[in-house]
């Protein structure tokens, strides 16, 4: 059918333009012939005249000339001294130069008809490997794309080869996503089993050795313990099997309950914490999970604040987003910090000695699967901040 309708297309094109140059030199050509008998008649006339002046009265008779009088010999054309130009012969081929603009208007209007049928087929082609990448892009159709031959199924044809190989590096990406997830998730669980005997023995050990020395090891073991459990969290997110129950929340309750989890921590190092209690502001977040992200932003500040000091959040909503506002009265971050913050593993220039590196990553992680943002900064006055963007669309 596409054959068919193309070969039609080029047809019509051919006859179109065979019409239109037909008509152009049908027009060129009467008025060249026009012109030589012009010149011809001219000649003739002159000549004759000069042989035998008494004849210029018949030959202006002849050529129903009104303008006698002024029939003189000059280097002119002499027909134009008799009141003849070449329109008067070329007004003799009026019927040549109608049908000529007939064929001119029919070759012009089919030229356009062929021009429009063209550019709506290349339109509607154009449009339909658009809505093709459109649906692709958001999942909603096959792979399988429609063959058509036209001067766009080169074009197809790569798109069709381009998103197959993007389909088969995503599926290989994904893959080795779900491989990385798998080996640290089974990393984790290994950490576990030693964690636990560890913990056991510790148990058995407590009426044996030092109190100092099983301080030590109880650290240690709460500190692989907080690795491990990290770790699997990291590998669920990763693989994408981290769900959020998203629900309208406090941006006060989830604050006030992520420190509530840590008072006892602020209380042993002296830092104060400062929530205000503004008009009520909801975000749609998964409070648990948002809670956890907060926790480790409080942790972060305190553990890098001068004791005796406080860890201040505010919040606010505009029509785009809910901003809170984390922020510390410390020496605020390294300048050659600030970009590897939320790298997972990082450890910064002044992190603690029991720091792996995860928590900043780990909250980042959460609040971006929340239609979120975090940034960081340090105030002008001092202090690191940490800034998130709840969007509400």
């Amino acid at each position: 059918m596409n054959e068919k309708r193309n070969s039609r297309l080029i047809m019509l094109l051919v006859l179109s333009v065979s019409l239109i140059a037909t008509a152009l030199a049908v027009v060129f050509l009467t008025y060249y012939f026009s012109h030589i008998q012009y010149q011809t008649l001219a000649d003739f006339c002159e000549k004759i005249i000069e042989e035998y002046p008494e004849c210029r009265y018949t030959i202006s008779e002849a050529l129903k000339s009104q303008e006698t009088d002024k029939l003189i010999l000059s280097d002119e054309n002499i027909l134009l001294s008799f009141g003849y130009e070449q329109l008067d012969f070329m007004r003799a081929n009026a019927e040549v130069f109608w049908v000529a603009g007939t064929g001119f208007l029919i070759g012009s209007v089919l030229f356009l008809l062929a021009f429009l049928y063209w550019h709506r087929k290349s339109e509607a082609r154009i449009k339909m490997l658009t809505n093709y990448l459109e649906k692709i892009n958001t999942g909603g159709q096959s792979l399988l794309l429609d063959t058509s031959e036209d001067e766009f199924s080169r074009l197809q044809d790569e798109i069709y080869k381009t998103i197959t190989t993007l389909y088969q590096t995503r599926d290989a990406a994904l893959m080795a996503k779900r491989n990385f997830a798998d080996n640290l998730s089974n990393i984790a669980h290994q950490l576990k089993t030693p964690i636990t005997a560890i913990s056991l023995s510790v148990q058995m050990m407590k009426q044996q050795l030092p109190p100092a020395y099983l301080a030590q090891i109880e650290r240690q073991l709460y500190r692989l313990t907080h690795l491990a459990e990290a770790l699997l969290l990291l590998s669920r997110i990763d693989a994408g099997t981290l769900t959020m129950k998203e629900s309208p929340v406090d941006v006060f309750t989830i604050l006030t309950l992520a420190y509530d989890n840590l008072q006892e921590l602020f209380v042993k190092e002296g830092v104060f914490v400062d929530i205000p209690e503004t008009d009520e502001i909801s975000i749609k977040a998964d409070l648990e999970w948002t809670m956890e992200a907060i926790m480790n932003l409080l942790k972060n500040c305190m553990e890098h604040t001068p004791s005796g000091t406080t860890v201040h959040c505010s919040y606010e909503k505009n029509p785009l987003y809910v901003q809170v506002r984390i922020w510390d009265e410390g020496q605020g971050f390294a300048k050659e910090d600030l970009p590897h913050l939320f790298e997972r593993f990082y450890r910064g220039r002044n992190a603690k000695d029991n720091s792996v590196g995860i928590g900043l990553p780990l909250a980042k992680a959460i609040i971006e699967m929340q239609n979120g943002i975090i940034s960081t900064l340090n105030l002008p006055n001092g202090g690191a901040c940490f800034e998130i963007r709840f969007y509400s669309h």
